[in-house]
């Protein structure tokens, strides 16, 4: 018996690994290569967990899960319980990739108890397996806590095996669950130590594996050292000539690259990738990356070239779960586009997807059949044929929901309803709308590590479905119900887009914003394709909204062209106008309705392009909006827990760059701004060489203070890869900068108060770049920041800045009062009076 484990020792391994990469993805991927693959002579029989192997690695799962219930059952005959528990873990990971949640956990159990009561006791590599497939089973029905527990002791057995690939996979996986608890910085702290653990290995297999699996898990935490570590296992594969992991890496690397909008360095990844594929699998998915970037980047006659080659080799390729996923990515990419059918005839996509769906049934993949079903759908709405269609979503969501696959069920949803709303049928149109919206809910986390093989964008998968669906609402005169449920989805849509900014579900703690100010009113913008309408809501009382009739398109060019107008050099006139404009939308049909009495803040709620505007800056002809009211930004629900700022005791950490560093210009005000504030405040101040990133976090740590104020350059932007702040020694990206800021432990009274940034700048041409802005300002675990839109001549500034603190000082004034006396004093001096000086400053968060 003993001998037969050791003989199996080499599967063990190989499906070891295959397991470990399944808590990374929601839908299945295609796995790593093993670490090794031994060679049998033709007269060596293979048993039944070698069959069960290689049908497993092809994809081909249903085949796998035959066989090693033929397995389980010849070993339990014979009375081998260790090859039986092996058998049946192995099982329970097949079971899993087929979706068969209540069989795989039978399967596991059964594996466990058997390992409990046998005798002799069970290798310690067998205990390994076992609770490496349990914790994958206990990770995907969101027991992230129990996943944990289950990897931390299969760690434990696989150093007692002497296996260090196991042990890393392990501890990989284990940074997986952290993620899924929350616990972002510990799995990060994790992952480097994970790295210095590789680095000090032999370059072998096991090193390439580590090294590829690290390089995937920080990709999806948003850690940019991902192209790094990947290089480093292609380099080492490389060398010593491990050709099945060179396509893989490659492919990562490439997508990788695409990321990082590098579409040329991307193309030589793709094409490197065939030209060194072992398969014709591993080329299929080189060729499958590079028509989505020909078709991402614009280069259709590149697509139109390679689309027919891909679509006879998906033809020819025998049914797996690998070659049913590369036909469905295929469709998905060709869907996306305006005008498939300048690329391939609709109907050979569809004859794809026909066939998908029925080698899906064939190998009981129902997770795969869905999402054919879902593809096919779309082809025939192309053609109209919407009869045809809604048959086959429909089938595709009643799939999706006895799978409990929330990311099948948001999309066939989604597409459920706009049949309905086709039809006319507002009410189904609404009830299908809000399952895809509940669905995406469920989700939350996993949207930001939902496998890009199966086309689950957050532009395209997931934001229409809030707003078609809020459009849906909005109609004609809403229900008091509908104006809430809207505003709550615009309120969870900001959230979805920060969870997809910083790649994890980050806003946990919320609070109802017009229940921390009887004094304000919240007002809710909404741009809609035919329409912009506003919702007001203020404490106590009904909502209210307000239509104006104005296309999408017109709404955002006054946006733009008012951007524009802001520059001190424009037309006055022209900005006047505009300014005004946008005020006869947002602020005059409620001040007509006598909205606003006992008002003294407006708190915005912006969507869209208006982030990008000052709405302090607006104008009714006769002064600006910030004359009449404190204004206030908020992403919505999710301001801590309120408290207000002890104006006698303000204490602040203060650090600036005065000079020219790193490329950046210098800001000569700002040693002037330091040493004016450090004189209104009790300050700690961290000037030039004194400001850098370590000298931060430790002051930040040791000190109770309540303020942060940074007077140095910064760029907001909708990359989480390009939002960061200037310190002396380099650039702090926004999600350092939030766990540094968040030094102080888990304590709310130690949290900071006001986080002032007062010389960063939004990237230019990011229509989306205040997304970075408000990213920080909730993550960081400020109550409030203060920041600017764009830099503004840092004299003006360093007189706001002062004048800001100075108000700040007086009893039981907000934060937002104190920040529009500022910005009132410089409109009455004649050299900043124009908007473009003071209008830039916005205060986001607790505004009281």
């Amino acid at each position: 018996m003993a001998f037969q484990i050791k003989q199996t020792r080499w599967l063990y391994i190989s499906l070891s690994i295959l397991s470990l990469c399944l808590a990374f993805t929601i839908t299945p991927v295609k796995a790593f290569p093993p670490v090794t693959t031994p060679v049998f002579s033709s007269s060596q029989p293979t048993n039944g967990l070698q069959q069960g192997r290689n049908f497993y690695q092809s994809g081909r799962f249903a085949e796998a899960v035959t066989i090693w219930q033929t397995a389980v059952q010849q070993y339990h005959t014979q009375g081998d319980r260790l090859n039986e528990a092996l058998s049946l873990s192995y099982l329970s990971l097949a079971q899993q990739e087929l979706n068969q949640w209540q069989a795989a956990q039978q399967s596991i159990e059964q594996s466990l108890k058997l390992l409990q009561t046998s005798i002799p006791s069970a290798d310690a590599i067998l205990w390994a397996q076992a609770l490496n497939t349990q914790a994958n089973l206990q990770l995907h029905a969101g027991k992230a806590e129990t996943a944990l527990e289950s990897w931390q002791q299969a760690e434990k057995f696989y150093e007692q095996a002497g296996d260090k690939m196991g042990s890393l996979g392990s501890q990989i996986n284990q940074a997986q669950a952290l993620q899924s608890l929350g616990f972002y910085r510990r799995s990060k702290q994790q992952l480097e130590m994970l790295t210095q653990k590789l680095q000090g290995m032999p370059d072998n297999e096991i090193k390439i594996s580590g090294l590829q699996s690290l390089g995937l898990a920080l990709e999806m935490i948003g850690d940019g050292k991902n192209q790094q570590i990947l290089a480093q296992s292609f380099a080492i594969a490389s060398k010593i000539a491990a050709k099945p992991y060179l396509t893989s890496i490659l492919i990562s690397l490439g997508k990788t690259a695409v990321d990082l909008q590098d579409p040329n360095v991307a193309f030589d990844y793709f094409e490197q990738a065939q030209l060194l594929a072992t398969n014709p699998g591993d080329q299929l998915q080189a060729r499958l990356a590079e028509l989505k970037l020909f078709l991402d980047y614009d280069k259709p006659e590149l697509a139109t070239a390679l689309a027919p080659q891909l679509l006879q080799q998906l033809r020819e390729l025998p049914p797996s779960h690998t070659s049913l996923y590369a036909a469905i990515n295929f469709v998905a990419t060709l869907n996306r586009q305006s005008n498939p059918d300048q690329i391939l005839p609709l109907k050979d996509l569809a004859q794809l997807m026909a066939v998908t769906v029925k080698s899906a049934q064939q190998i009981q993949d129902a997770q795969a059949e869905a999402y054919a079903l879902h593809q096919w759908g779309k082809l025939y709405l192309r053609t109209q044929q919407v009869s045809e269609a809604q048959e086959l979503v429909q089938k595709s969501l009643d799939i999706a929901r006895k799978l409990q696959a929330n990311h099948i069920i948001a999309q066939s949803a989604w597409q459920v309803g706009q049949l309905y709303k086709q039809q006319s049928d507002r009410s189904k149109a609404i009830t299908a709308y809000t399952e895809a919206v509940n669905a995406l809910k469920a989700l939350r986390g996993d949207l930001v590590a939902i496998n890009s093989d199966v086309q689950f964008s957050f532009r395209t998968s997931v934001e229409p479905v809030y707003r078609e669906l809020v459009d849906l609402l909005l109609e004609n005169q809403p229900t008091q119900a509908e104006l809430i449920q809207a505003r709550e989805l615009i309120e969870a849509l900001q959230i979805a887009e920060l969870d997809n900014f910083f790649r994890e579900a980050c806003l946990d703690r919320t609070q109802q914003i017009d229940q921390v100010d009887p004094t304000a009113t919240v007002i809710y913008p909404i741009i809609l394709p035919d329409r912009l309408t506003v919702i007001l809501s203020k404490a106590g009382q009904p909502l209210r909204s307000y239509v104006t009739h104005k296309s999408q398109a017109e709404i955002e060019q006054t946006l733009d062209n008012f951007l524009v107008a802001l520059n001190p050099v424009s037309d006055s006139q022209d900005r006047d106008r505009l300014s005004q404009q946008i005020y006869d939308w947002l602020i005059r049909p409620a001040e007509g309705d006598q909205a606003f009495i006992d008002t003294k803040t407006l708190v915005f709620v912006l969507d869209g392009r208006l982030r990008n505007i000052p709405i302090a800056a607006l104008y009714n002809g006769k002064q600006y909006l910030i004359e009449k009211y404190a204004v206030a930004l908020s992403p919505g629900l999710q301001l801590m827990a309120t408290r207000s700022l002890h104006q006698n005791h303000l204490t602040a950490i203060v650090g600036g760059i005065s000079q020219s560093r790193a490329g950046f210009s210098a800001l000569p005000a700002v040693e002037s701004e330091v040493k004016q504030i450090s004189k209104a405040v009790s300050s700690s101040v961290l000037l030039n060489q004194k400001f850098t990133s370590q000298a931060l976090a430790e002051r930040v740590k040791s000190s109770s203070a309540s303020i942060v104020h940074l007077a140095t350059h910064g760029q907001f932007s909708s990359r989480l890869e390009d939002t960061f702040l200037l310190t002396w020694d380099g650039q702090v990206n926004v999600k350092e900068l939030s766990e540094l800021l968040k030094n102080r432990g888990s304590d709310p009274s130690k949290a900071i108060e006001l986080l002032v940034l007062s010389a960063c700048d939004t990237a230019a041409g990011d229509d989306r770049a205040v997304l970075g802005l408000a990213g920080l300002a909730v993550k960081s675990g400020a109550r409030s920041t203060l920041a600017t839109l764009w830099p503004v001549k840092d004299q003006a500034a360093a007189m706001l800045m002062i004048r800001f603190y100075d108000q700040l000082r007086q009893p039981k004034i907000t934060k937002a009062e104190a920040l529009r006396q500022a910005q009132i004093s410089l409109i009455r001096q004649t050299d900043f009076h124009d908007p473009f000086f003071w209008s830039g400053f916005v205060l986001i968060g607790n505004w009281t």
